[in-house]
């Protein structure tokens, strides 16, 4: 069975009622193929009014981060519970910001993954390789690492997306080649063939998530193993609709 085509949003730390809107709106009316998911995650403040806002089928909402305990004396964190209660179907768990401003080390990040996963909301799982670890050739050893963790917590990996992404890539402008990022894709889906078995590597959908945008997006298009997209500040901006279109 074909691996439904899957681009992620991910709003970070920007936008207002107003531009927010105005993104939900342009999905709403735009022409997007049948034969895509489409999840978007703005700032936990505005999960409620953009799932409501949210018109298009192919379209759900995610939240960028949640906590591994339901309630509790958590000050500032996110319930899983409080997300789904709003109407959010997905969350963003190890993304490199989370790993590197906030201390989230592969062990709490797989904690959090099964607790969000126990409690039935999938993840958007993020794994990537600094520029100085490209550079000493251990990206792979990286990658492994982290999904190692996951591994060793989480046995069904229905609900699981796994965005690749090179942290030197996120936000700088620079990004892997099409084909690099094939490399890398067919090199995790044969690792999880070997950890989880081939059924599970073959159904499991890997995105790529450093600095896609309505330019490059395209030339991923005949690449076996990038199922899609996870994407940041062209989240924001109307080229979105171009990524989302972009196997068209």
């Amino acid at each position: 069975m074909a691996r439904t085509f899957f681009v992620g949003g991910n709003f970070k730390l920007n936008g207002t009622k107003k531009s927010i809107n105005e993104i939900v709106e342009r999905l709403n009316n735009a022409s997007l193929p049948e034969n895509v998911e489409v999840v978007i995650c703005p700032p936990a403040a505005y999960l409620d009014s953009t799932v409501q806002a949210v018109k298009a089928k192919q379209v759900t909402v995610g939240a960028q981060n949640v906590y591994s305990k339901a309630s509790g004396a958590y000050t500032g964190e996110n319930s899983v519970d409080q997300i789904k209660d709003l109407g959010a179907k997905w969350v963003v768990l190890g993304h490199s910001e989370r790993r590197t401003y906030f201390g989230e080390d592969d062990k709490i990040v797989a904690e959090k993954t099964k607790f969000a996963l126990d409690n039935g909301v999938p993840v958007i799982l993020c794994i990537g390789e600094t520029f100085e670890e490209k550079n000493a050739g251990v990206t792979l050893e990286v990658v492994e690492r982290q999904l190692n963790a996951v591994i060793a917590e989480v046995k069904d990996w229905t609900n699981v997306v796994i965005a690749y992404e090179p942290v030197w890539a996120i936000g700088t402008g620079l990004a892997a080649t099409a084909e690099d990022a094939q490399d890398i894709h067919a090199s995790i889906r044969k690792f999880l063939a070997t950890k989880l078995g081939e059924k599970v590597a073959s159904e499991t959908r890997i995105l790529y998530g450093g600095s896609a945008n309505g330019a490059n997006a395209s030339s991923f298009k005949d690449k076996a193993d990038v199922d899609g997209f996870l994407v940041g500040g062209a989240s924001l901006k109307p080229e979105f609709v171009d990524i989302i279109n972009s196997r068209n």
